[in-house]
């Protein structure tokens, strides 16, 4: 017979993760989740279906109290919105995870949640899905490994031929890139906020922090790329992300509003590194910018499971718990 309980112990909710979370991507690490959480510091809320001692379902939660609701753990938030993205929810079949939801204690939205196979272009069983946001892959074993037949069989003549004149242009005024230097953090920071004001992640000293500690984590283990552009010898634009199990991802960014085409010229830079690196997959992460759709990045769509859309009528606990499936 199958049970659920609530867990609020952050030791037991670190066993439970260990014990029961695939790790496939790099949110599904604990580690990662755990430099959110020690900013943040929301109360933990885990769900966890037994039978015996057989774990067949975890639901990891933390309490928003500014939302008053439950979000993925670490529960981090910007502009009252989780941000960590690929978000699971492990469950041997759709009655366990409807039971866990049925547990919770408190209105719950549950974001950027992958779809049963996590994979870009997957299908979601049952219907009614409720899309929360789409992300966007490039995938460079696609074209076998060479970015010219990306821009050959993905963008028109046109657009790729302007595309690489942007470049050669910025390129002209003195182009040189630094790798790795973690001091690049803070020319990161800075030009994000230089850029969006109260509305960059970095305004928040807990999501900047977060990073911080993000940016350590993945240096030690030997897996963060920093890549900054500078022109005339002036951080023009900075990324952060890291390559796990052949998945480069990208976390954060600034660009030099100054500077305009740099930020292709730095995404060209990431998608050329990927190919001759050979690895699988680039993503480029949630966010209605225009530049990932006119680049015809694969698109991801990430899903949503929340009390708000039972109110709203955008689809029942049954229909939602179908779309997003189980892991």
């Amino acid at each position: 017979m199958c049970t659920t309980r609530v867990v609020t112990d952050l030791a037991e909710c670190q066993a439970l993760w260990r014990r029961v979370m695939p790790v496939e991507a790099l949110t599904d690490l604990w580690e990662v989740r755990e430099c959110f959480q020690r900013h943040f510091r929301r109360p933990a809320s885990f769900v966890v279906a037994e039978d015996g001692d057989r774990v067949r379902g975890l639901l990891p939660l933390s309490w928003i109290e500014e939302s008053n609701c439950l979000g993925c753990f670490p529960g981090e938030t910007w502009e009252g919105k989780t941000w960590l993205e690929q978000n699971r929810v492990p469950a041997d079949s759709p009655a366990v995870l409807a039971s866990m939801l049925a547990r919770c204690e408190a209105p719950y939205h549950l974001r950027y949640l992958l779809p049963p196979d996590g994979v870009a272009g997957g299908g979601v069983s049952g219907g009614g899905a409720v899309v929360d946001e789409i992300g966007y892959l490039f995938l460079p074993p696609r074209y076998g490994f060479e970015l010219e037949a990306y821009f050959g069989q993905e963008l028109s003549h046109k657009f790729a031929k302007k595309l690489k004149r942007d470049i050669r242009r910025i390129e002209e005024l003195g182009v040189s890139y630094r790798l790795d230097e973690l001091g690049d953090f803070d020319h990161l920071v800075r030009l994000n906020v230089e850029r969006f004001g109260q509305r960059s992640y970095f305004a928040d000293q807990r999501f900047r922090e977060s990073f911080r500690d993000l940016m350590h984590l993945l240096h030690r283990w030997r897996c963060l790329r920093v890549t900054t552009v500078l022109i005339g010898g002036e951080p023009a634009a900075v990324d952060m992300g890291c390559v796990y199990r052949g998945v480069y991802t990208l976390v954060a960014g600034g660009t030099h509003g100054d500077y305009k085409g740099v930020a292709k010229l730095i995404n060209v830079h990431h998608m050329q590194r990927a190919c001759r690196e050979r690895l699988r997959q680039v993503d480029f992460l949630c966010g209605d910018f225009c530049w990932k759709t006119l680049f015809r990045l694969t698109p991801r769509p990430l899903y949503l499971l929340s009390t708000a859309c039972e109110a709203d009528g955008a689809g029942s606990r049954r229909e939602a718990v179908e779309a997003v499936g189980v892991s």
